[in-house]
């Protein structure tokens, strides 16, 4: 039982209480710790730094555990936020149908209901980084309803950061003050893959060890999988998401990472996957912040007006990108079951982060930017046009029943967190602007020793800092309709031939990036003929400096291209695929001009960019003479 000094705490820092909607939800974020005179918040931090926090990493490992061990029937479970489908019962009477968030199952949740088999997790959508930022502040509060119908105390019990405040008033005396400073400000952690692509290596161990309030105990790792209790059965948990013959993640009992053939977690394969990437996750990462201002295709696959042919990347085609290299046929890569991985949390944390260091940057940018969404919602058609004030659904703002909107959750302060980048207390916009500038290119682009086409031999030592300060870049993009996807697949690009052995193409030598076509389209079984293009990007420039050249300009890097530049298509169950299936795939190269930047608070500035049709032309999937793409 949560004692009830810690649930009066609570109600006065305004965390979740809801007097009016009797089954409804209010998420307001965490105010503890939250300056009320200057702003200041307490900060998500990366999971390296986060892991030797000490007393907020032991209360946050209890904390999750506490949730993941909760009945899944309870609404306030990690079960229930990540998915569910439980009815709700309270002395045998029905008060919550049952409930599906991100992916399955596709029902109802908070009594926001729709006319659509389908979540409520809107891809191809100018929501999708604003949805996700109600939705993480649900699972980092887990906010609860004080009604009748929900015995408060029994809520309290599965609230992450309500538990963290319960365990830390059970240490010992000598440690229970810095325990409880701890839990005040108790925030998630985020997992900056764009540094280091590898998995933090805690998240592969099956228990830690961690400081209880009963001494050091070893305790099940809730990072490591979600063990489903029960598992629910296939009404539940429908056969959809992986490939012809992939792993069937709805049969399994635990959730996995790239599973093998005995269905078993194979980390050491997912790093060297996202190692093989790590390069070029960095680059993109960089090319998003410094070269994207304008929201629309800044925020997802699917934008099409005005996206410009250097501007193919956006944030949810890299976010896409780390779904699949950690899943690759297990529960991340199967997006209607990849909130149940714990993981999720982490690189959505870090999504969340790359899209509030993007505002930062780009005070002035306007986000009034409407489209057609390309799969739809639950509770939006696809083609429906969405905005700023659509809602995102299902998530309760106030106890009067509003629905939170883009224009609502356009801020971390109404949530009350921030990230190490960006302290936006006490400063004005300009100035922040300058600031995470700066910081950006102290973790992203450290160097500008190089400002040429053609590089020595010896700055190749140091490779991993040049590419983001070349004055060209080269880049691959690809464009592929909607219905065109049968299910998530992989494009390996390569210099030079793909191995022989399919189950080596994601991790080989020779291995440029990897670019992920998430299946999003079985979020959503109405709108499947609405005709939607979806956009992603590759970075060269990484693979071609550690392949030892050292002149990346036109006249040489055409002809090299030409000859060396090869992709291979590949299912999640490492089943090549064959492209001419995929009559709509255009994988085109361009090339871009760019002036370094100088200052430490400048980006580089990006000019004229030429497509290079005689890289592609006469090969599968390729941009051909004649072909037109925007």
């Amino acid at each position: 039982m949560v004692p009830m000094a810690v649930i009066r705490l609570a109600c006065s820092l305004g965390i979740a209480v809801l007097a009016v909607l009797g089954n409804a939800w209010t998420i307001r974020g965490i105010q503890a710790g939250v300056n009320a005179y200057t702003g200041e918040r307490p900060l998500r931090q990366e999971f390296s730094t986060f892991k030797n926090s000490g007393p907020a990493f032991d209360l946050y490992i209890q904390a999750l555990l506490r949730s993941q061990q909760a009945d899944q029937k309870n609404t306030l479970s990690y079960f229930e936020v990540a998915g569910g489908f439980y009815c709700f019962t309270q002395a045998k009477s029905v008060l919550l149908i049952g409930q599906g968030i991100h992916g399955v199952p596709f029902r109802a949740w908070d009594g926001v209901t729709g006319k659509n088999v389908a979540a409520y997790c809107p891809h191809g959508s100018v929501l999708f980084p604003t949805w996700h930022r109600p939705y993480m502040a649900l699972y980092e509060v887990r906010s609860f309803a004080a009604t009748t119908r929900v015995a408060f105390t029994d809520a309290a019990q599965e609230v992450i950061w309500l538990n963290a405040q319960w365990i830390a008033a059970r240490y010992p005396a000598p440690q229970r003050a810095q325990y409880r400073a701890a839990a005040r400000t108790l925030r998630i952690p985020f997992w900056d893959w764009s540094l280091d692509a590898t998995m933090p290596p805690i998240v592969s161990q099956p228990t830690i060890y961690i400081n209880a309030p009963e001494g050091t105990v070893n305790v099940p790792n809730p990072l490591y999988s979600y063990t489903f209790h029960p598992l629910p059965s296939e009404d539940e948990f429908p056969p959809i998401g992986s490939s012809p013959n992939g792993p069937k993640v709805w049969s399994f009992q635990s959730t996995v990472r790239y599973p093998d053939s005995n269905n078993q977690s194979q980390p050491d394969l997912v790093n060297r996957q996202l190692q093989a990437n790590g390069a070029a996750l960095h680059s993109m990462t960089y090319a998003l912040l410094t070269q994207q201002p304008d929201y629309g295709p800044f925020s997802n696959t699917r934008y099409d007006d005005a996206r410009g042919l250097g501007r193919y990347n956006n944030i949810e085609n890299i976010h896409n990108g780390i779904h699949m290299l950690v899943g690759n046929g297990g529960h991340m890569s199967n997006i209607p079951y990849s909130s149940f991985d714990p993981i999720f949390w982490l690189h959505h944390a870090n999504t969340d982060r790359l899209f509030a260091l993007w505002q930062a940057v780009y005070p002035e940018s306007n986000f009034t930017t409407s489209q057609a969404s390309a799969f739809g919602t639950l509770t939006t058609d696809a083609g429906q046009i969405e905005d700023i004030n659509t809602p995102l659904s299902p998530f309760h703002a106030d106890d009067s029943g509003t629905l939170w909107t883009s224009a609502r959750a356009w801020s971390t302060r109404t949530f009350g967190y921030s990230y190490p980048e960006i302290n936006d207390w006490a400063v004005n916009s300009s100035q922040l602007s300058t600031n995470v500038k700066t910081r950006l290119n102290e973790l992203y682009n450290p160097t500008r020793r190089t400002s040429k086409r053609t590089v020595s031999a010896n700055a190749l030592s140091n490779m991993q800092l040049l590419p983001n300060a070349m004055d060209i870049q080269w880049l691959v993009n690809v464009q592929i309709s909607k219905s065109d996807i049968p299910s998530p697949f992989f494009i390996h690009f390569y210099l030079g031939s793909a191995p022989t052995d399919p189950s080596t193409w994601s991790f080989a030598p020779n291995l440029v990036a990897s670019h992920s076509v998430l299946d999003t389209s079985m979020l959503n079984t109405a709108g499947a003929d609405m005709p939607a293009k979806l956009h992603g990007q590759i970075p060269l420039n990484p693979a071609l400096l550690a392949a030892g050249n050292t002149d990346l300009s036109a006249g040489k890097m055409v002809s090299l291209l030409k000859s060396q530049l090869n992709w291979r298509l590949q299912n999640t169950d490492d089943a090549p695929m064959d492209v001419g299936k995929l009559p709509s795939l255009k994988i085109h190269v361009v090339g871009q001009d760019i002036k370094p930047r100088v200052l430490a608070d400048e980006f580089p500035e990006y000019g004229t960019v030429r497509v290079y049709k005689e890289v592609t032309n006469g090969k599968a999937g390729g941009l051909q003479d004649g072909d037109d793409v925007q």
